[in-house]
């Protein structure tokens, strides 16, 4: 096996990243990197966490509402630099907002190539599972996503008002 700081790529979430998971989570809580973590039950319980999201891969327990998920977190260097969410598929709601795929940076690791790497990357994944046509979606005014959308060959249909925010619909064709 590898030693941890010679991994750079999508690797499964796993107990080993728990210190880099955190202080990234920690670094980015003021803004939506992880708004929806409980971070002091994350730290707390961490094993319950990876195997939260080891089931929701695999389609067990979902809360309601949701479809199965796999994580990865792209790790450089022993250090967590952000995630992606493929969703395996879309109901109504991911269909307008959220799509097949979601991914973070942390905010301290931003604007030096590791979004469009993750994105790279989480397609690649994405095809392993079926998935032919993948929609990923982005705030209006996120010129970063957009960017890093469309250099990973995304191309815009459409552009939704949802809750008085413009959100653009991408789709890019997995080959």
């Amino acid at each position: 096996m590898k030693n941890l700081e010679q991994i750079e790529g999508l690797v499964r979430p796993s107990l080993a990243y728990k210190d880099s998971f955190l202080e990234a989570v920690k670094e980015g809580v003021s803004e939506s990197f992880y708004k929806e973590l409980d971070i002091l039950d994350v730290q707390q319980n961490f094993a319950k966490y990876v195997k939260y999201l080891s089931d929701k891969a695999e389609g067990i327990n979902l809360r309601e509402g949701y479809v199965p998920a796999s994580t990865f977190w792209f790790i450089k260097n022993g250090k967590f630099i952000g995630r992606i969410d493929i969703r395996h598929k879309l109901n109504e709601k991911l269909l307008k907002e959220g799509g097949h795929i979601g991914y973070g940076i942390r905010p301290s690791e931003r604007s030096k190539g590791y979004g469009n790497k993750i994105l790279k990357l989480g397609l690649e994944e994405a095809k392993k599972i079926g998935i032919k046509k993948a929609l990923i979606t982005c705030d209006d005014d996120n010129e970063p996503s957009i960017r890093i959308i469309e250099n990973n060959g995304g191309v815009l249909e459409n552009k939704i008002k949802i809750e008085g925010k413009l959100k653009r619909r991408y789709w890019i064709e997995i080959k």
